[in-house]
């Protein structure tokens, strides 16, 4: 498997390791001393990662994100109209005012994101490598994830938002397989259909 999305965006940029969350409280265990860093930290990378992998499903999008210009405003290209709510929710859950989050903070998150995926990918990726890529990591992503900021209702893709996806164990890793085999993008066939 290739390298850890999530734990790589942390390390690069130096935020704290992030928490699982509590699949039953769906939230991390975090007391009154840990700092609002901590907290948007938490809800910022697997806020953007969810974004890149939602992002990824057109295939002009996943061609971009290997191929496309290191300049571009990614949180706005996943997030379009809704950088904005974005934005709240994270304040909200961080507990700072949405004012007080520089948009630059995020934008380096999405270029990590977009660096990582690329350094995992080999020089002559397709558009499916993209999009296993980072089909494979929202697993890795989603018990990281704070149920507060409904991810999956921003992309689209309710299901993210179901708890039993941060669940852990031999029976949920064992579902997890099972439900990543038959929510896999496109297949070679259909890409080459697609582009015809």
């Amino acid at each position: 498997m290739a390298l850890n999305l999530l734990e790589s965006i942390q390390t690069k940029l130096n935020y704290p390791p992030l928490q699982k969350i509590d699949p039953n409280t769906e939230e991390v265990k975090i007391d009154s001393h840990t700092p609002n860093e901590h907290r948007f930290s938490q809800a910022a990378i697997p806020a953007i990662i969810i974004g890149l992998y939602a992002y990824s499903a057109k295939d002009d999008q996943a061609e971009r994100i290997i191929r496309g210009n290191d300049s571009s405003d990614w949180v706005n290209e996943f997030f379009g109209n809704r950088k904005e709510e974005l934005l709240g929710k994270i304040a909200r859950y961080s507990f700072y005012r949405q004012e007080d989050i520089s948009s630059q903070k995020l934008q380096d998150i999405a270029q990590a994101a977009i660096q990582t995926t690329r350094e995992n990918l080999k020089p002559n990726a397709s558009v499916k490598d993209v999009k296993d890529y980072l089909s494979g990591q929202i697993t890795h992503t989603l018990p990281y994830l704070p149920a507060a900021l409904k991810m999956g209702e921003m992309v689209n893709e309710e299901t993210l938002d179901d708890n039993t996806n941060k669940m852990e164990g031999p029976v949920s890793s064992l579902m997890h397989k099972i439900a990543s085999a038959f929510s896999n993008p496109t297949n070679e066939d259909e890409v080459s259909d697609k582009n015809k």
